[in-house]
């Protein structure tokens, strides 16, 4: 990681409310049905919160519900990060942002076809940006995938 990389993540972290920072930097979770995205229908796509980075679009969100936003695939693969998670007396497959290193959440296998996978990521550990806003926000790349 360079050293802005790491100079601006140190920044970012310290603007996090204390759930964000439990969920990113301590591997926490949110509560279901409770937290802000899990119900959110509207286009657009969901980008790390300390990097900005962009992970998943509304494309591919849908209701498994479980009550965290969930996801047929990341928007680049290359963007996320899986690590073997033996927490909780559990085997489960951690999901992680490659540039923060944030834990995001989860990923199972019992999706929906064709990728059989579900995403299951906390709202905490994202920030959504509407489709009408990404080239505002500097994500214009991103509106192709609405069209």
């Amino acid at each position: 990681m360079s050293k802005k990389i790491e100079l601006d993540k140190e920044v970012k972290i310290k603007e996090l409310t204390t759930l964000q920072y439990k969920v990113t930097q301590e591997n926490g979770t949110e509560i279901p049905f409770q937290n802000e995205y899990w119900d959110n229908d509207e286009d657009g796509i969901y980008v790390d919160i300390i990097s900005g980075e962009p992970l998943f679009s509304s494309k591919d969100k849908y209701d498994a519900g479980c009550g965290w936003p969930s996801f047929k695939k990341p928007i680049n693969q290359e963007q996320i990060i899986e690590k073997k998670d033996m927490s909780h007396g559990m085997i489960r497959t951690e999901v992680r942002s490659k540039k923060a290193d944030s834990h995001l959440g989860h990923v199972f296998d019992d999706g929906p076809k064709p990728t059989g996978v579900r995403y299951c990521i906390n709202s905490a550990s994202l920030r959504f940006i509407p489709k009408d806003k990404l080239e505002k926000e500097g994500y214009g790349d991103y509106i192709q995938l609405f069209e």
